[in-house]
């Protein structure tokens, strides 16, 4: 799947996230294709979307709630040099997350969540 990072989806409710998982789960299953999830900020609020979609075994076997930096690093092999350069919302830690994951799950693809849990951004 292309995503274009210039485009922002906002999600203003239940039928437009349900939507979005519904398509998100055809699309894998017809293309036999195993996802897991890798999240911080967002606690496992996608793996929870995710699981209410129809035949959610077919599509996603496992996903990843790892919030602090030893979390990222024990479950999901963040690297601590990433971590300590470019920090944890960074597009390099949220790559490396996002291989973790997959390595861990024996999955296919992955999408990986990272950034600020709080209004003072930390």
């Amino acid at each position: 799947m292309n995503i274009n990072r210039d485009k922002v989806v906002q999600l203003v409710d239940t039928d437009t996230i349900e939507n979005l998982t519904s398509a998100l789960s055809q699309r894998l299953i017809a293309d036999q294709l195993r996802l897991t999830t890798a999240e911080s900020c967002t606690g496992g609020k996608l793996a929870s979307a995710l699981c209410a979609a129809e035949d959610t075994p077919k599509f996603y076997g496992a996903g990843f709630v790892t919030f602090t930096d030893q979390a990222k690093m024990k479950i999901l092999s963040v690297s601590q040099q990433s971590l300590e350069r470019y920090s944890a919302v960074s597009e390099k830690v949220a790559a490396e997350m996002a291989t973790g994951a997959i390595e861990r799950a024996d999955a296919d693809v992955s999408i990986a969540i990272t950034g600020y849990g709080g209004p003072g951004g930390r």
